[in-house]
């Protein structure tokens, strides 16, 4: 067996021995060695395998891939392939996914000379990755392979967190030498791998006190211990969309309207931070308030998530020292009037308007179901839903989990993350993006006739441009000359001419009751509804929104 597919069949075989189930790859001639143990280990059953042609769409697949399954791999050949995995590590870096990065790489004495497709790949994610290690090209020296299996021993943990409680992706540059195409079938041994034992230490949770008015702000990915917690205190939750905590009675939907209410907001004391809270400036804005005691709930991790560098307590975990706190409860019940004043408030107006990204985002959120996730894109579609998606009235696991990129909180790959949540889940998905998302990674609706095909419907806002800008302060009618050129930027796309170009269905819903006749359908195969919205009114909208909740509260 020629030294190359040696080492290639050792790296599969350890990957699938170390519970990887799921490898993306974007064809190549130097990444061939890998291509073919891939092939052969898929046709076995050993693993599932998923092509695809941009290296981009690829890197995004494997990451809504390992948000459900676990580590998994993408692989690349060398040169600008490699590159264009850069987003999707940083956001995989950002948000704690854990991805395997396998890039082909030419042998080390052609580095610096010129060669085809050879550029410097060591350390090309510089910080980025968990682990790195630059892997000469094998030539069948004793002992490769146990170096080998070792080396993917110590990626896989680096990936998962097993030792660090702190996974992301990690990068190994696999240098190989012609010939690049099998020789034989025969496998590897495997046995000898190394064993990585997880750190499995219990946490012993901080007590609070009872004392302070408190709110617990639940970010990105802050799990069920947020609600745990809010509900055990007996304090308000203000929870994001892809928290998996926004249900339960003391859940707030359209609290970033309450913030701003002096006897609401203005009368908080201490925040208890789970997750990644930053999608809404109110929330930016109360973490760096004089006066506001802020705790931070990190987990395992080493570091810890505190923007405005105002953080007085990190912790791995808490606890409620005992009642709610001032007023015996009525803290609690005063968030929860308002809650309910301000939510009825949001949906009169939605309700009585022309179809907008709020009004959308309110429907898709009441259409979830048991085990069917919903991605939301970055931008507007994200912030649609913590305006107007209502809280869950029991467990937020009954309605199906909600995603979102909000590492780095950009557009790019949205559609292919959604694809690999679908396919690593066995069950349909919804996404819901605007329509830049959407052109952004149009490349991700290409998925060939080889390939498993996922369940997904791609609910697209369109307002032919970028809708978010309006709502800050580059949309001031002070900048109309330059805004639509710079911030706007009309497109003008056909989204039903280029879903047909990649045999997606396309349907196109003028109203709200056909959008619910749209979603209560099942999601089978993949499809796109399109809902063509008019921006030039959603600052108005907004005011409106913003009116009516304070007419509401009084």
């Amino acid at each position: 067996m020629n030294p190359s597919t040696s080492a290639a069949r050792t790296v599969v075989a350890e990957l699938v021995r170390r519970g990887v189930r799921h490898v993306v790859l974007a064809p190549g001639s130097r990444s061939a060695p890998l291509a073919h143990a891939l092939a052969a280990a898929s046709a076995g059953g050993e693993m599932r395998l998923h092509v695809r042609i941009d290296e981009r769409v690829a890197a995004f697949t494997a990451l809504g891939l390992a948000r459900v399954a676990g580590p998994v791999a993408v692989v690349t050949t060398s040169g600008t392939a490699a590159a264009n995995l850069h987003p999707a590590v940083l956001e995989a870096s950002h948000s704690g996914v854990p991805l395997l990065l396998l890039t082909a790489d030419r042998p080390h004495d052609v580095r610096g000379t010129g060669a085809n497709q050879t550029t410097d790949q060591v350390r090309l994610f510089g910080s980025a990755v968990r682990y790195f290690a630059d892997v000469p090209a094998p030539y069948g020296r004793p002992g490769e392979s146990d170096d080998l299996r070792s080396l993917l021993g110590r990626a896989v943990a680096a990936a998962a967190g097993a030792r660090s409680g702190h996974p992301g992706p990690v990068h190994l540059d696999l240098a190989f030498r012609e010939p690049l195409v099998p020789d034989d079938d025969a496998w590897p041994d495997t046995s000898g791998s190394i064993d990585v034992v997880a750190d499995r230490a219990e946490i012993v949770p901080a007590v609070l006190d009872d004392g302070p008015r408190t709110v617990v702000v639940a970010g990105d990915g802050a799990g069920a211990a947020a609600r745990t917690f809010a509900e055990a205190a007996g304090v308000p939750l203000l929870a994001e969309p892809s928290s998996g905590a926004r249900a339960g009675a003391n859940a707030v939907g359209p609290y970033r309207l309450l913030l701003d209410q002096p006897s609401l907001g203005g009368r908080i004391e201490r925040v208890v931070v789970f997750g990644h809270a930053t999608l809404s400036r109110q929330v930016s804005a109360l973490l760096v308030r004089d006066g506001v005691e802020v705790v931070v709930v990190a987990g395992r991790t080493p570091d810890w998530i505190d923007p405005g560098s105002r953080a007085g307590r990190v912790v791995s975990a808490v606890a409620a020292g005992g009642t709610a706190g001032p007023g015996d409860g009525e803290w609690l019940a005063s968030w929860q009037r308002a809650a309910k004043a301000a939510q009825d408030a949001v949906d009169e107006v939605l309700a009585s308007g022309p179809v907008s990204g709020p009004a959308v985002a309110a429907r898709v959120w009441a259409a979830r179901r048991p085990g069917e996730a919903l991605v939301a894109g970055s931008s507007n579609p994200i912030r649609d839903l913590d305006l107007a998606a209502a809280p869950a009235a029991g467990d937020e696991a009954d309605a199906g989990p909600v995603l979102a990129n909000r590492g780095l909180a950009g557009i790019d790959g949205t559609l292919s993350t959604a694809a690999g949540v679908a396919l690593a889940s066995g069950a349909p998905v919804r996404a819901l993006v605007g329509d830049l998302t959407f052109l952004h990674d149009a490349g991700g609706l290409l998925i060939g006739p080889l390939e498993d095909h996922p369940d997904l419907q791609i609910v697209v806002v369109n307002d032919d441009g970028g809708g978010i800008f309006a709502l800050l302060e580059h949309g001031d009618p002070a900048h109309a000359e330059r805004f639509e050129r710079v911030f706007g930027t009309p497109h003008g796309a056909d989204l039903g001419a280029l879903c047909a170009a990649y045999g997606v269905v396309h349907r196109r819903v003028a109203d709200l009751e056909s959008l619910r006749s749209a979603l209560a359908e099942p999601v089978s195969g993949r499809s796109v509804v399109e809902v063509s919205v008019d921006r030039s009114g959603l600052r108005d909208l907004h005011a409106r929104i913003r009116a009516a909740v304070a007419a509401a509260l009084g």
